[in-house]
C-alpha cells in the first residue's frame, strides 16, 4: 500500500514541478510578446492616448473659435453692406455730376485704341 503512496506522491510532485514550469514560461512569453508588441509600437510613430486627447481638445477648441469668428465676419459683412448701400445712392445722384465726368474719359478712351486697331489691321 505505501507503494502505491510513494509512487503517487512522486506523480504529483511531476505534475507540480510541470505546473510551475508551464506557470513559468507562460510568464516569460507574455514578458517577451509585449516587448515585442512595445518595439513595434515604437516603431509605428503612433501617439498616445494622453496626446491624442489633448490634440483632440485642441482640434475642438479650434472649430468653436472658428465659427464664432465666421458668425462675426458674417455679422460685420451684413452691417457694412447696409451703410454702403445708402451712400452709393447719394453719389450717383445728378447733384455731384461724377457719373458725367466719367462718360467723356470713357469715350475718349476707346476712340484712342479704335485708332490703332485700325492701321494695324490693314497691314
Amino acid at each position: 500500500m505505501q507503494s502505491r503512496n510513494k509512487l503517487l506522491d512522486d506523480f504529483a510532485r511531476v505534475a507540480s514541478g510541470a505546473a510551475g514550469t508551464v506557470a513559468g514560461i507562460r510568464d516569460e512569453v507574455e514578458t517577451v510578446v509585449r516587448q515585442r508588441i512595445e518595439a513595434v509600437l515604437s516603431e509605428l510613430n503612433l501617439v498616445t492616448r494622453d496626446e491624442f486627447d489633448a490634440v483632440k481638445a485642441m482640434a475642438s477648441k479650434a472649430r468653436a473659435e472658428q465659427e464664432k469668428l465666421e458668425k462675426r465676419v458674417a455679422e460685420l459683412e451684413a452691417g457694412a453692406a447696409k451703410p454702403a448701400a445708402k451712400p452709393a445712392a447719394k453719389r450717383g445722384s445728378a447733384k455731384t455730376g461724377t457719373k458725367t465726368a466719367a462718360k467723356p474719359a470713357a469715350k475718349s478712351a476707346s476712340k484712342t485704341t479704335a485708332k490703332r486697331k485700325t492701321p494695324t489691321a490693314g497691314k
